[in-house]
């Protein structure tokens, strides 16, 4: 009953942070232009994504550009989009192993291979939320060092956007769950070698053992 219980919250928080995976991919404020030099006042906003570059105008307008080669991305943005898409997938393998070798299915019929199966699964999101975790660290490291940088101009830097702190949502979810998953099978596990049990001594009826019991 509790390795269920814990089969289950493993995987509710596993499908949650794949699907902020893929809320965390496909938005475009993975970089937002930074207000500094006390300027609040500005015509437009900047977002920048995995797949698009997006201006905000003042009177709530926005225009989209979709990027037209890959090629003349940043290394960063090539690894979050290679790495992004690697976690998404991962997490839809990682929830059929779960959901295969799951207590409450049937798709295998015996405990210790259903048990293994689910501590697949679990390594499997564990890898996903890595994945996740390694781009959003990159790109983070990258905004707040060009944000220092004296070298670059206040109107080409960059603030984390809201989509990298899905992303490390996203990532703590498929950790923790994960783990769940790993540490959810059961303790005891049926036996699959049959159990012998030795005759009992028969008894006469005047209350002595049997003769045949003696050698």
């Amino acid at each position: 009953m509790i390795s269920a219980c814990l089969e289950s919250l493993g995987l509710g928080l596993c499908v949650s942070g794949t699907l902020l995976v893929m809320v965390a991919c496909g938005l475009p404020m993975w970089k937002v232009s930074a207000f500094i030099e006390g300027n609040i006042v500005v015509a437009q906003t900047i977002w920048e994504g995995l797949w698009m570059t997006c201006a905000v105008q003042s009177t709530g307008q926005m225009q989209c550009k979709v990027h037209d080669s890959v090629l003349a991305l940043t290394q960063d943005l090539q690894t979050a989009r290679a790495l992004t898409i690697i976690s998404a997938v991962l997490g839809v393998v990682g929830l059929t192993f779960t959901i295969a070798g799951a207590q409450c299915t049937n798709c295998i019929k015996t405990e210790t291979i259903k048990a293994k199966v689910v501590n697949a699964g679990g390594v499997i999101y564990i890898i996903s939320g890595l994945f996740v975790l390694i781009p959003l660290c990159w790109m983070a490291n990258n905004i707040i060092s060009n944000f220092y940088d004296p070298q670059i101009p206040p109107a080409k830097k960059r603030e984390i956007g809201a989509a990298l702190y899905i992303g490390w949502a996203a990532a703590g979810l498929l950790l923790t769950g994960g783990t769940i998953l790993c540490c959810s099978c059961p303790q005891h596990f049926k036996s699959s070698y049959p159990i012998k049990y030795s005759p009992t001594k028969s008894i006469t009826q005047n209350g002595d053992y049997d003769k045949r019991n003696y050698v």
